[in-house]
């Protein structure tokens, strides 16, 4: 029986050790599969936070600078959407992209278009709040010196704004990890379908259910590498307006 174990366990190590090193393999040789998964990634993610970063933005600052009625409500939903789940998400868009549902003539659902569009949904209340969040925080001397110096309502907003970077860039990094590690939505509306809608988070999970490691530790190598290099970058900009902040 304890040799039984002991050979399970030694079987295992093998198994995971020899994933690793084709992993590795295909990293190395840049594999032409593992290349589109990344590209095709890269470029439903990069869209996405575009969309939510020009659209949620423009809220978080309209929010943070005026005030109207049921501003508060408009905050609270902002706060809320944060924690979307995923395949809610995903379900929503299916009922709406699918043949029977009102945007079916479309033909959006199963491509990367219905990927995009559930990445953006998810990534732009997170970078609506927390800009909103930044942009409140701003100290109001800066708004009251730009008025007393003569800038118009626009310089102003500007001023604010810039002085609220650091902030709005921790929401666009927010948004941009929720994007990349997503899988629930996606994998509903896009079908991850081989070589046109399959993406790294996709991938590893199919292809971990199928007991192909080697591409999926690949794949989550990757991802684990991009995560660090966001962060990383996120780090040494706002230590660098630190740095000017105490100049």
């Amino acid at each position: 029986m304890g040799g039984d174990r002991g050979e399970g366990g030694k079987f295992i190590m093998d198994s995971i050790t020899e994933g690793f090193r084709r992993a590795f393999s295909l990293i190395f040789t840049l594999d032409i599969e593992l290349l589109k998964i990344i590209f095709l990634s890269l470029k439903v993610s990069g869209t996405a936070l575009l969309i939510a970063t020009a659209t949620g933005l423009s809220l978080g600052a309209f929010v943070g600078l005026k005030r109207f009625p049921l501003r508060g409500i408009i905050i609270s939903l902002m706060n809320t959407f944060m924690g979307l789940p995923p395949v809610v998400v995903g379900l929503f868009l299916y009922l709406i992209l699918s043949r029977s549902g009102p945007f079916g003539f479309m033909g959006l659902l199963y491509t990367p278009s219905a990927m995009v569009i559930a990445q953006s949904i998810l990534a732009f209340p997170i970078v609506a709040s927390l800009s909103h969040s930044a942009i409140v925080n701003v100290d109001p001397i800066i708004k009251q010196a730009s008025m007393t110096l003569g800038a118009t309502p626009f310089q102003v907003t500007l001023n604010i704004m810039r002085e609220a970077r650091y902030g709005i860039m921790s929401g666009i990094i927010a948004a941009l990890g929720r994007v990349m590690a997503e899988v629930g939505a996606i994998l509903i509306v896009g079908g991850n379908i081989a070589g046109y809608t399959r993406v790294m988070t996709t991938t590893i999970a199919l292809e971990t259910d199928k007991g192909n490691f080697e591409l999926a530790i690949a794949l989550g190598i990757i991802l684990l590498l991009l995560s660090l290099t966001i962060n990383m970058t996120l780090h040494l900009v706002q230590r660098r307006g630190m740095v000017k902040i105490n100049i």
